[in-house]
């Protein structure tokens, strides 16, 4: 590799004054400096802060030689698994800041839970709890949709994978991931220079955050074991399951899973809708197509599993939306030997940052890339799609387990609420993207809600939410 090129890049930022500017320009917008660099770099360029060398990428052929070719050559870096600084110290060791043997093996208990054959039967659990959300709208004219989509999404997720009901406790779980996506801004701040035994506010809030959310799920641990029942979802297969010496997972490895699976299970999908709701107020078009597809298809009644065929546009609408903000915005690898891409040397030890956001927005793989057009996603189209210029749930073998699982909520839950509610953007609600863990809209969402003069409804929903998933 002596031959090799080093990518190219601004000056490094080795003294305190250069990575304090530094710090400032990412917190006031992460996105832009991620965009100016690809601009004034290219599609692969390094930044350097304190001797620590990252690797900004966008382009498809170079995200396949990291996530596929050489796939083996990357491991998830400390901004994930250190238990001091990266997610680790909140999430534990879970699928999201595990690596190797041990995440293979977690990986192998955790899909069958995730099998499209399983996922089918959560539907109508999906589309009772937003119906159930839609109900609490009544009367009102105007609310903070991102909390609302929050919340809907946990409350499926615990059922569907825990079978549990965490009505009560959602706003301390909420807040608790709240906390959680501030920690990823932690990493970028002069904060994160201070000694970890600093007990800063945001370090405070972080240790009641674990906290709140740790009664929670032992909560739910242990009365699953006490009761040794076996309802077929997530949770039973993992405290059901054996090594290959016999020994089943302790509660703190079931733990790390089930906050892990929180996090993605909810996040991805609620902020995929947040998007979407904002899109469709900003493009009365696709919006309209979009109603006259869910009224001549559903007429009125709430959508189930059966439906989703049916309705390829409400679908092509969340891909799209997916592609202009994509919930998780980028994400990350270190090398662990030294590798080559591009006739460029990545070395060991560096990060690698794949930049979801910019690779969705570059006019080299998408026309007209800034506009909203579902109809890149028609069958026709989307079998153009460079690949790996389209990639919401990452790529490789550590693509996202739950995405079928997001995929069909968001379906079902756009096609609910859109053929009652039209939303609209608050007076004077300027919406920005927060590039946190996730890509949430800063500040939250205020939306206007105004209900549709639907179809008359013939069916509704099920009366209650399933006791138990089907084994």
């Amino acid at each position: 590799m002596t031959n090799l090129k080093t990518p190219p890049g601004p000056p490094a930022a080795n003294n305190l004054l250069s990575q304090l500017q530094f710090f400032q320009h990412v917190q006031a917008d992460m996105l832009a400096v991620l965009n100016a660099g690809f601009r004034d770099h290219g599609d692969l360029w390094m930044l350097d802060i304190g001797g620590k060398r990252n690797f900004l990428i966008k382009n498809p052929d170079h995200i396949y030689e990291i996530t596929v070719r050489q796939a083996d050559k990357f491991h998830k870096p400390q901004d994930y698994t250190d238990p001091q600084r990266g997610l680790a110290r909140f999430l534990g060791n879970g699928l999201l800041t595990s690596d190797g043997a041990f995440w293979r093996k977690q990986r192998k208990l955790v899909a069958p839970a995730m099998h499209t054959q399983r996922i089918t039967k959560y539907a109508d659990t999906m589309v009772y709890y937003t119906v159930q959300m839609l109900e609490g709208w009544a009367g009102k004219q105007e609310l903070d949709v991102d909390d609302a989509m929050m919340r809907a999404t946990l409350q499926i997720v615990a059922k569907t994978l825990f079978n549990a009901d965490v009505s009560q406790d959602a706003g301390r779980v909420s807040n608790a991931m709240a906390v959680l996506q501030e920690m990823n801004g932690n990493n970028i701040t002069l904060e994160s220079l201070l000694p970890t035994w600093v007990p800063t506010p945001r370090r405070r809030r972080e240790a009641l955050a674990v906290r709140d959310l740790d009664e929670i799920i032992y909560g739910i641990i242990r009365e699953r074991r006490k009761s040794s029942e076996d309802t077929g979802d997530l949770l039973s297969m993992l405290l059901l399951s054996l090594d290959e010496d016999g020994q089943g997972m302790s509660d703190k490895e079931v733990r790390d899973e089930a906050v892990t699976m929180f996090l993605a299970g909810h996040e991805t999908t609620a902020n995929a809708l947040n998007w979407t709701w904002v899109l469709l107020a900003q493009n009365p078009e696709v919006e309209a197509r979009l109603h006259e597809e869910l009224d001549r298809v559903l007429a009125g009644r709430v959508p189930s599993l059966a439906d989703l065929r049916q309705l390829p546009y409400t679908e092509m609408v969340i891909k799209e939306s997916m592609r202009l903000y994509p919930p998780a915005h980028g994400f990350g690898r270190v090398a662990i030997e030294d590798v080559e891409v591009d006739g460029y040397v990545i070395p060991k030890g560096s990060d690698v940052n794949i930049v979801t956001y910019a690779v969705h927005r570059d006019s080299r793989w998408w026309d007209d890339p800034e506009a909203f057009r579902p109809e890149r996603f028609s069958p026709e189209n989307e079998a153009n799609i460079r690949k790996y210029s389209y990639i919401p749930f990452g790529a490789g073998p550590r693509v996202c387990i739950g995405n079928s699982f997001a995929q069909m909520e968001a379906h079902l839950m756009l096609a609910t609420i859109a053929q009652r509610y039209q939303l609209r953007l608050a007076p004077g609600q300027v919406v920005q993207p927060n590039p946190l863990i996730t890509l949430r809209p800063k500040g939250g969402l205020h939306m206007r809600l105004e209900a549709r003069p639907t179809i008359q409804r013939t069916t509704s929903t099920p009366a209650s939410a399933p006791e138990a998933l089907p084994a």
